[in-house]
């Protein structure tokens, strides 16, 4: 079951109210799991029963996504936004330096939480950032014709489409390796979750400027960090977890063989592993 938390951030313009929605189980070491752009907490399902075994396990929409509301006027949906409403999100969960782990535009902010000291490691799965100029360009088009695809259909057509393997691929495939193994009521739930996002444009025009592979200053010793990148990611090609690795030498590079760029879908098995030796 989901909860939501509402909690305040200090701004130029005084304190603000944020709020967001998040699912959190087990016990133990707190394990926070960040999604996507365009995607929602649901995106850690696969895996979610698996940490949560041996994890005090919290997956959050992110302001803007999923049934999160969007950030208060005056908020950007850069990096110096949304680290300081994740820092605060923490603090009323009360979790003092949670593990994090994300993916994609997740990955990212997780770094960011990492080089801030915010946390007490990171696993990024396919973080974003690490782009050439044409790279970041083909996947912000990807991700804008998938947007704009998702914002075309009418449900009863994504809903139709779902109830195939050839039409969860094609509504998926672009994010998946295994697109088939998603179920429908998944695909259409962040299929709607994708062309609902408020905070969807902001957050892929702040990602413009973003460009970690050229400084990116962390200290890998004090935040342990471990990178991971699917063999078969069509968004976020795998040789930029090679710039990742060369930005970052202190970090663990892992493969994920046959894996796209949301992986937990992909192989569950292995992404949770990989989570759960880098949470140790």
């Amino acid at each position: 079951m989901s909860a939501t938390v509402t909690f305040s951030v200090d701004t130029a313009q005084g304190p603000r109210d944020v709020s967001v929605v998040h699912r959190r189980a087990g016990s133990g070491d707190p394990v926070l799991l960040l999604h996507g752009i365009g995607h929602h907490h649901q995106a850690w399902d696969p895996v979610f029963s698996i940490l949560a075994a041996e994890r005090d396990v919290i997956a959050v929409d992110l302001p803007g996504f999923g049934a999160s509301p969007a950030l208060p006027d005056g908020f950007a949906y850069d990096l110096a936004g949304f680290v300081p409403v994740l820092g605060a999100l923490c603090a009323a969960l009360d979790i003092e330096r949670p593990h994090v782990v994300g993916n994609s535009l997740g990955g990212l902010l997780a770094l960011e939480m990492g080089r801030e000291k915010l946390v007490r490691t990171v696993t990024a799965l396919s973080p974003a950032g690490f782009w050439t100029q044409a790279e970041r360009r083909y996947a912000f088009g990807t991700l804008l014709a998938m947007h704009r695809g998702a914002s075309l259909l009418p449900r009863p057509a994504i809903e139709r489409m779902s109830r195939s393997a050839a039409g969860r691929t094609a509504l998926t495939s672009t994010i998946y390796a295994r697109p088939w193994r998603r179920s429908p009521e998944a695909v259409v739930a962040e299929t709607l979750a994708l062309r609902e996002s408020t905070g969807f444009h902001e957050t892929l025009a702040a990602g413009r400027t973003v460009q970690l592979r050229d400084a990116f200053a962390m200290d890998t010793d004090a935040v342990p960090v471990t990178v991971a990148w699917g063999t078969r990611d069509r968004l976020l090609l795998r040789r930029q977890g090679v710039r990742a690795k060369h930005t970052l030498p202190g970090a663990r590079l892992v493969r994920l063989p046959g894996c796209g760029h949301v992986p937990m879908n992909d192989d569950p098995a292995l992404v949770a592993r990989v989570i759960l030796d880098a949470t140790a």
